[in-house]
Parts: C-alpha cells; structure tokens; sequence
C-alpha cells in the first residue's frame, strides 16, 4: 500500500531543500485522469490504495541557504473534507512540519507559488485578515494572478483568503526575480501562468527542479500524454511533461 511522503531533506552544495507534508489527497485515478480506464493502472497498481485510489501527499519545499529561507507553494492548509466519488483532501501539518526543522513562520524570507490552486496556497493568510508569513515576499508569474482576477473556478484561489490578502503585496517574476539559486521556468498548461523552480548552488553540479503540478503522479513518467482532469490546456501540459523526463517521486528533480 503507498506511503505519503514523510519529511524529507537534500543538500546542495551549501542550500538545503526539505520537503515538508501538509497533508494528503487519496483520489479516484480513473475521475481525475479522465483519459484513463481501470486497464490503464493494471501496470501502476503499486500507486493504488486497497480501495484503488491514488494517493499524494501535499505540501510545501523549504529551500535554505545561509543567508534566506523561502517556500515553494503552500499546501492545502487546515482542510478535512471530501468530495464524493472523486477525492478526500486532509491537511494542516506544514507549521508543525515547519517547526520540526527548527523555524517559525516569521523565519520565512520569500514565497513563490508554483500556480494559485486551492491546494498550493492553503497557508497564505492566518484566518485573520493577516498573511501565515508576513515577513515573507510572495511571488507569483504575472499572468497566473491576472487570469485568477477574472475566473471562479472551484479549484482556484479563494478571494478572501488568497486573492484579498495578497493584493496589496504580491509581487512578479519578472519584475522581481527570486534571490540567486532559484530560477523560475514557465511551465504553462495545468494553469496560465504554471512555473516550476529549478534550485542550483555554485558549490555542486546538482541541480534539483520543483514542479508544481507539472506532474501529478510517477505514473505520468511512462504516460506523460496522461492529462489531469483540472489541465487549463492538456496539450500544453504534455508538452512539459516531455521536456522533463526525469522526475523525483515528490516533485524534485535531481539532473
């Protein structure tokens, strides 16, 4: 039976890159892979739960290096529901798993979001009109922002949490590019203005690539046409998915 990913850290030269759980998404594949039958996960059974479910664990990555800690994306926050016949959605861990590594949220220096789904920004404000990390910058790729101004969708950001509070501060890639060692690359297709972030260190050849929602599951490793049921633009998805071929298990790329 599949684990959800536990805590976990990479080092690079001198930055250190931990994964940190929120939470856990358990799924029916066949519904939010629609392309996809029963047959099709014959082959990916080891990806399934004993009801036949996917499971994925949610979360954030703490990038760090001697001078700044930033997050990339922030999970699904404090969430316990399920939506019948299609998914369960459980989260609430990322400040604890946050705290295990020794920091508050006020330690955070910078955050970047991959793309604005409900399940990337659900630790964006503290429930009280405020942000979770108010000493942080938050990033974002210009058209993704603009395209969730004028779209209600039930997977996009919720305006009085996410939308609201960061109007007034929210910044973009192009006018700000993150501090050295983390580059933005557009991924565009899951959403508009998708972006995975490629982490380099000059003191190792590593290079690790977060991908957001890029990709969704291993399975997409050897059916990378396989598109996710809320993909603005599945063939663009695809597209992506075959630049980078090789992908880590929790969305870390190690080339």
């Amino acid at each position: 039976m599949p684990q959800t990913a536990p805590r976990h850290r990479i080092r690079i030269g001198a930055t250190t890159v931990t994964y940190l759980p929120d939470g856990a998404v358990h799924a029916d594949p066949e519904v939010i892979f629609p392309a996809t039958a029963a047959r099709d996960w014959t082959s990916h059974r080891q990806l399934l739960d004993t009801n036949g479910w996917l499971t994925a664990t949610v979360g954030s990555f703490l990038v760090r290096t001697d001078s700044s800690a930033a997050l990339v994306d922030l999970g699904l926050g404090r969430v316990n529901f399920a939506v019948p016949g299609v998914a369960t959605y459980q989260g609430g861990r990322l400040l604890a798993s946050l705290h295990a590594e020794g920091l508050s949220a006020t330690d955070i220096d910078l955050v970047l979001f991959t793309h604005l789904h409900r399940d990337h920004v659900g630790w964006t404000s503290d429930g009280m009109g405020g942000l979770t990390f108010p000493n942080a910058w938050h990033l974002v790729d210009r058209a993704e922002w603009d395209h969730w101004q004028s779209h209600t969708d039930a997977t996009g950001p919720d305006l009085e949490t996410v939308l609201t509070p960061l109007s007034p501060i929210v910044e973009f890639f192009d006018a700000r590019p993150p501090e050295p060692g983390l580059q933005t690359i557009p991924t565009p297709g899951h959403t508009p203005g998708h972006t995975s972030v490629l982490i380099t260190d000059p003191a190792s050849e590593t290079r690790l690539l977060i991908l957001g929602d890029a990709m969704h599951t291993t399975a997409q490793l050897t059916e990378p046409h396989w598109h996710f049921r809320s993909d603005a633009d599945p063939a663009l998805a695809t597209t992506h998915r075959r630049v980078y071929p090789v992908i880590g298990v929790s969305g870390v790329v190690d080339q």
